[in-house]
C-alpha cells in the first residue's frame, strides 16, 4: 500500500488481485501520524465520490468471475455487514474503556476489576444501538486469517456467533460461505477488499461509508440481476421523489413490501438533513421474500437505524406482521403486473376491503392500496408506485374503487413517470399520494388533487435507464410543497390543481395528461398490455410462416430458371 498526506487531504493506493485503486479522503490532520501504517479519520464529508465507490465495486465484481450475481452478493454484502458491526464494537470499547477510566465522568469505576466486568456488560453497547460482538467474530480475527484454508468456515462461526449473541439479528444474517461457490483465495481477497475499508474512529462516520457502500453495491447487484434485481432495489430516485413529497420527520413509518429497505435509509438521510437525528421515526417493515428481509435488516443495521420487521417473512396479505398498528407514514413499490396477485377468495371478508370494496384477484395493484389506505393513522400519509393503467383501468372493481378513493378524498396527488426508471419493468409507472385529513393538513385541500406530469424528465444513465436528477426531484416536490401550502399556481403542460367535480366530469380519471394540457400517453392496463403482445407475437408468427412460403415459391421459381440460392 502507498500512502501519502497533503495538508487535510489522504491519498492512498492499494491493489487487489492486479486492480488498483486509489482513494482520496479528507482528513482531520492531528489524526495523521505519518508512520508506515497511518491511521486517520473522516472530515467534514462522510462519503466516497462515485468514483471512489466504482474502483471498490470494479475490484469486487473481477473477482465474483463466473459466480452467480444473485449469490455473489450475499457473500460481499454479509462481509460489509459483518466489519461494520465489529468495528462498531470495537468503537463503543474503546469509548467506555476511556470514560470508565476517567475520574470527570459518569460512567468512573475506580475499581480496575469493575472496570473489566463493566465491558462485559451488553447494556452499555444496547443504549446505543450497537450490536455485541464475540471475541471470536471480531473483524481483525477474520482478517488475520483471510488466506486459511478454514476462512469459510470461520466467517458462517462468526456470524452464528453474532447472531446469538444478538436475538435481533436471529434468522436475518445468511450463513452460506462453506457452501458457496467461490474458491477459498479469492473469498480471501474478498476479506482483504472488505477491509481496507477503513474509516477511523468515529462509528457514525463508518455508518456513513460503509452504509454508502453496501447501498452502491446493492444498486449495482441490482443492475447485474436485471429484472430480478427490481424485486429487491427500487431506483433511489424514485425513493427520493416519494421521500421528498411525504416528508417524514417523526412518527412511524412503513413498508409493507420492503425489499432491501432503501425507502427506510432515505427516510432517516430526510430527517437528518432537516435537523433531526436517527430514531425519531419508527420503522417498520414486511418482506415475503426471507432472503430479500435479511438484506433489509442488514442494511438498517449498518446505519445504526432500529426496525420492526415483523417476526418473519410472509405475505402481507395472508400474513400481515402489523394487524393492528397505524402508521403516520406509508412508503412502497409492490410488485405489479399481470401475474402480481393476491388470495381474494381466501380474503373476502377481510377487514382491508370494507371501506372501499373488494379488489380483484389479479393484478393485485388496487390490494395494495387499499392495504396501505387501511394502515393509514387519522392524519396519516402514503406515497405508492403503480402501474400507469390504473389511473383509467375500469377491470374489475379498479374504477369503483377509485372513485370511493375520490369520494372519499383520500387521494392528494398523482404524478406521472416516464419510461425506463426501473430495473424490473417496462410497464408505464405512476405515483400515487394518499392523505387521511387534507382538511387539516397545511392547507386546506378539500375535494382537489395535485396531478404532475414528469413524463419529459430523466437523463440516461445506460442504455436500458435513466433518473431523476436531484433537481427534477427537487421541482416535483417543491411543486407538491407549494400546493399543499397555497402558494401554489398551475403550470401549463406540467401541473394542474384539480377539483372532484372535474374529476368526476372526466369519468373518474386519474390522467395527469388530460387535465394539465399535455398530449396524453394512451394508458394501458396491465392487461391490455399482455393481450396486445399476444396478439401482436400470433400476428408476427403468422407473417413468418407466409414469408417461409413465399421463400418456397421464389426459390422454386428461380430454380426452374436456372438459378439455384445458396
Amino acid at each position: 500500500m502507498l500512502c501519502t498526506s497533503m495538508s487535510e487531504h489522504l491519498f492512498f493506493t492499494f491493489s487487489v488481485e492486479n486492480v488498483s485503486i486509489w482513494v482520496h479522503i479528507p482528513v482531520i490532520t492531528d489524526c495523521w501520524k505519518g508512520d508506515t501504517s497511518p491511521t486517520y479519520c473522516l472530515g467534514m464529508a462522510n462519503t466516497l465520490s462515485t468514483d471512489e465507490l466504482s474502483k471498490y465495486w470494479d475490484a469486487a465484481n473481477k473477482l465474483r468471475k463466473n459466480l452467480d450475481a444473485a449469490e455473489y452478493k450475499h457473500i460481499v454484502l454479509g462481509l460489509v455487514f459483518l466489519k461494520y458491526v465489529s468495528d462498531s464494537f470495537t468503537e463503543r470499547r474503546e469509548e467506555l474503556i476511556k470514560e470508565f477510566a476517567d475520574p470527570t465522568s459518569d460512567s468512573y469505576k475506580s475499581d480496575a476489576s469493575r472496570r473489566e466486568s463493566a465491558l462485559e456488560d451488553r447494556n452499555y453497547y444496547k443504549m446505543v444501538n450497537v450490536f455485541w460482538v464475540p471475541e471470536t467474530s471480531r473483524w481483525q480475527l477474520i482478517q488475520n486469517n483471510a488466506k486459511q484454508p478454514d476462512i469459510a468456515n470461520r466467517i458462517d462461526d462468526a456470524l452464528y456467533q453474532i447472531e446469538r449473541e444478538n436475538p435481533k439479528l436471529e434468522g436475518i444474517v445468511e450463513r452460506s460461505y462453506a457452501n458457496a461457490k467461490l474458491p477459498v483465495e479469492d473469498l480471501g481477497a474478498v476479506v482483504d477488499l472488505i477491509g481496507s475499508l477503513n474509516f477511523g474512529h468515529d462509528r457514525h462516520a463508518a455508518s456513513d461509508v460503509l452504509g454508502q457502500v453496501y447501498e452502491y453495491f446493492l444498486g449495482m447487484f441490482a443492475s447485474a440481476e436485471g429484472k430480478l434485481g427490481g424485486q429487491f432495489y427500487t431506483t433511489p430516485s424514485i425513493v427520493k421523489t416519494l421521500v421528498e413529497v411525504l416528508q417524514p420527520t417523526s412518527g412511524r413509518v412503513y413498508d409493507p413490501c420492503c425489499g432491501s429497505g432503501g425507502m427506510f435509509v432515505q427516510s432517516e438521510k430526510f430527517v437528518e438533513a432537516h435537523g433531526g437525528k436517527l430514531g425519531e421515526i419508527a420503522i417498520y417493515g414486511q418482506e415475503s421474500n426471507p432472503t430479500t428481509r435479511r438484506l433489509c435488516a442488514m442494511n438498517l443495521a449498518i446505519r445504526g437505524i432500529d426496525f420492526d420487521l415483523g417476526k418473519s417473512s410472509g405475505d402481507t396479505f395472508t400474513q400481515d406482521q402489523h394487524p393492528d398498528v397505524r402508521f403516520d407514514y406509508i412508503l412502497m413499490n409492490p410488485p405489479f403486473g399481470s401475474n402480481a396477485d393476491y388470495p381474494r377468495e381466501q380474503l373476502l371478508g377481510d377487514a382491508r376491503w370494507k371501506k372501499y370494496g373488494i379488489p380483484r384477484e389479479k393484478p393485485a395493484n388496487y390490494a395494495w392500496m387499499s392495504h396501505a389506505v387501511y394502515h393509514l393513522a387519522p392524519k396519516g400519509r402514503a406515497g405508492i408506485v403503480m402501474p400507469r393503467g390504473t389511473l383509467t383501468s375500469n377491470q374489475g372493481a379498479d374504477d369503483t374503487i377509485r372513485k370511493a378513493f375520490l369520494d372519499d378524498d383520500v387521494i392528494e396527488c398523482i404524478v406521472d413517470l416516464p419510461g425506463q426508471l426501473f430495473f424490473n419493468t417496462q410497464i408505464p409507472s405512476c405515483l400515487w399520494f394518499f392523505n387521511k385529513d387534507k382538511s387539516k393538513w397545511k392547507n386546506d385541500r378539500t375535494d382537489q388533487v395535485l396531478f404532475i406530469d414528469a413524463r419529459k424528465m430523466g437523463t440516461p444513465i445506460s442504455r436500458k435507464q435513466i433518473e431523476f436528477s436531484d433537481e427534477e426531484i427537487g421541482r416535483i416536490a417543491q411543486t407538491f410543497n407549494d400546493w399543499a401550502n397555497g402558494t401554489y399556481e398551475d403550470v401549463q403542460g406540467f401541473c394542474a390543481s384539480v377539483s372532484r367535480s372535474d374529476i368526476t366530469n372526466n369519468t373518474d380519471s386519474l390522467s395527469p395528461g388530460r387535465y394539465i394540457g399535455t398530449e396524453d400517453v394512451e394508458s394501458e392496463s396491465d392487461e391490455d398490455f399482455a393481450t396486445q403482445m399476444a396478439s401482436l407475437t400470433e400476428q408476427l408468427s403468422e407473417q413468418f410462416a407466409k414469408s417461409h412460403e413465399l421463400e418456397a415459391i421464389i426459390r422454386k421459381n428461380l430454380s426452374g430458371l436456372g438459378y439455384d440460392l445458396a
